[in-house]
């Protein structure tokens, strides 16, 4: 199908443009306050509600832990990263571990970087593919293990971490995709919350990718379970399936990702409504398409082609992307999935959908 072209902002006058820019700054900085101010009126609450010493130390904790990561991550906030997992426990030369390098230099290539947990195993060998340039990390410190991996060690973009917690909060808030390889209890924990995250709509829509050596079956096994297990006995929606791709292939992995961001760009809900920035606008008949495929995941209305919102007036860097503007009945996260799949793809594949 035949696409339009990507649009593009109006000029405007160097004075006019100026002062927009000026009242943004003065809003933004205003509703920064506010929340600050927030954030002081809750811990002046702490001593009124009777909080423990040991509940201060916790919060006092993790609000240092999460200012520091926040900072160290600001710099990078408009650059790609791709968040990987696996275990610390896959010594060099294992084909596991050969193939996180592999997914590491191929995300590096496109100019991502990678965040790992800093240690060794997967963790190491996704740094050691991206190079130190394209490594950030997020250590946490354990009495047994781990030290930072060499690759990151003394960086930086290394932030070490007590609670596990804060670390996760960081690993998934922070990225535009995430690879699980295979590994330990961490792993499955870390790669079925932020599938959980997606699956409840508690996460932006973000590439997921259960990715195996080569000719290894550790993730179709897991999958294996997710089928005959939770879907047979009705645990979970079929389409919840959509939320996540296993392979074996380090190239399909980063088609995946790459191709997810080829026309879509971000969402943002606005009120009621739930936002799709894209790269560029789809054409009359996929809208059309669209419209008729996706109808079971609206609350009400159309989607709509928009320009952006007044509400997102502050986010003046995307600010002339073209947006895909619907009433999302958040609920059905799998078919939103494939929504973003029929945009990126320019075409609607009708055996993906029942109507």
């Amino acid at each position: 199908m035949a696409r339009r072209k990507e649009a593009h902002g109006k000029d405007r006058a160097p004075n006019e443009s100026d002062a927009k820019s000026r009242e943004l700054e003065e809003t933004r900085a205003a509703h920064i306050d506010e929340l600050i101010e927030r954030i002081k009126r809750s811990a002046d609450k702490l001593k009124d509600d009777g909080s423990s010493r040991g509940d201060l130390k916790i919060l006092s904790r993790a609000i240092a832990e999460l200012r520091y990561a926040f900072k160290v991550f600001s710099p990078y906030r408009n650059q790609r990263k791709v968040t990987i997992f696996g275990s610390a426990r896959t010594p060099a030369g294992e084909p596991a571990y050969e193939q996180a390098v592999r997914l590491g230099a191929a995300m590096a290539e496109l100019d991502w970087l990678v965040v790992t947990g800093a240690g060794c195993g997967i963790m190491e060998a996704g740094h050691r593919g991206a190079g130190r340039k394209n490594a950030m990390g997020l250590n946490i410190m354990l009495p047994f293990e781990q030290s930072a991996n060499p690759v990151i060690l003394g960086d930086p973009k290394l932030v070490n971490m007590k609670y596990f917690f804060t670390r996760k909060l960081m690993f998934v808030k922070e990225c535009d995709a995430v690879v699980c390889l295979p590994g330990g209890f961490g792993t499955l924990d870390e790669g079925l919350e932020v599938l959980t995250l997606l699956q409840t709509g508690k996460r932006d829509i973000v590439p997921l990718v259960f990715l195996d050596e080569p000719g290894g079956d550790y993730w179709s096994k897991f999958n294996g379970y997710i089928v005959q297990e939770l879907l047979s006995r009705e645990l979970i929606s079929e389409e919840d399936l959509n939320l996540y791709l296993i392979t074996d292939s380090c190239d399909k992995a980063v088609e995946e990702i790459a191709n997810f961001y080829r026309v879509y760009h971000s969402m943002r809900f606005v009120r009621q409504d739930l936002v799709f920035r894209l790269r560029e606008a789809p054409a009359d008949d996929l809208l059309q398409a669209i419209n008729h495929y996706f109808q079971d995941i609206l609350s009400k209305g159309v989607f709509e082609i928009r320009a952006a919102l007044p509400e997102e007036r502050d986010e003046y860097e995307i600010v002339d992307l073209p947006r895909l503007v619907f009433r999302f009945n958040r609920r059905n996260l799998g078919r939103l999935r494939l929504l973003i799949n029929t945009l990126n793809r320019g075409e609607v594949l009708p055996a993906e959908h029942t109507v």
